[in-house]
Parts: structure tokens; C-alpha cells; sequence
């Protein structure tokens, strides 16, 4: 069954507490945007308490959104996973949260198939 659908609006780009970037994240896309990587955090990141982030600009939106996302290619695990991430596991009340702002998530679906597809495409 399909429940996610994305219609590329970019509003999974905005705010909501920031993309968690690893080192091969930072690596990966300073490659791909010819960045060196070892000015990319300070450049590209924020801090999050011992981790870093993806920056916002002053609209809310990921520093690598423009109408599109302009690291699609190489854009970080957590951004290629969603909606289907761990913490819709640990709360029911998570996807209808996070489907108030996503128009491609279908609301009122019944939590077991919920749970049954977000394990089906949950990224190690």
C-alpha cells in the first residue's frame, strides 16, 4: 500500500529540527558541490548539540533548498529516508503530526499499516 507519495514542495526542508549530517554525509556533498570538506561545517552547518546539522536560511528553509533540492543526488541518509524514520515507530501520533505539514502523507490510515510500511523502507 502506498502511503507516502512526494509532491516535491519542500516543506520536509523546513525547520523541524535540522538534518543530521555524518562525516560521509559532509564529504559526499562537498564533493558534489566542489566544496573542500574541511570548511563545509563551518560553511554549510550548525551545531546541534555534539553533532551538527544542515544550516537554515532566514526563511526556515535547508541551505541546499532552492524550489528543489539542489543535492538530491548526495542529500543526507535522514533526508532520503523520509517519512519513514524511527520515531514514527515510537509514537503512533507521529505521522499524523508530521502529515499536517506533508501533503504527500495519507492521513487516517491505521497504525498497523503505518508500522508495517515504514519498516518495509526504514534505512539502517
Amino acid at each position: 500500500m502506498e502511503i507516502f507519495k512526494c509532491k516535491e514542495c519542500g516543506k520536509c526542508c523546513r525547520g523541524f529540527g535540522g538534518t543530521y549530517v555524518k562525516e560521509k554525509d559532509i564529504k559526499r556533498i562537498a564533493k558534489y558541490i566542489n566544496e573542500d570538506p574541511n570548511t563545509f561545517v563551518e560553511k554549510y552547518c550548525q551545531p546541534s548539540g555534539s553533532k551538527f546539522v544542515l544550516a537554515q536560511k532566514e526563511d526556515g528553509y535547508c541551505v541546499f533548498w532552492d524550489k528543489l533540492c539542489t543535492i538530491h543526488p548526495v542529500k543526507p541518509k535522514m533526508c532520503k529516508a523520509w517519512p519513514y524514520i524511527k520515531p514514527v515507530l515510537k509514537d503512533e501520533k507521529n505521522w499524523e503530526i508530521m502529515a499536517t505539514f506533508c501533503p504527500g502523507m495519507k492521513k487516517g490510515l491505521p497504525y498497523s499499516v503505518i508500522v508495517e510500511e515504514v519498516k518495509k523502507h526504514l534505512l539502517d
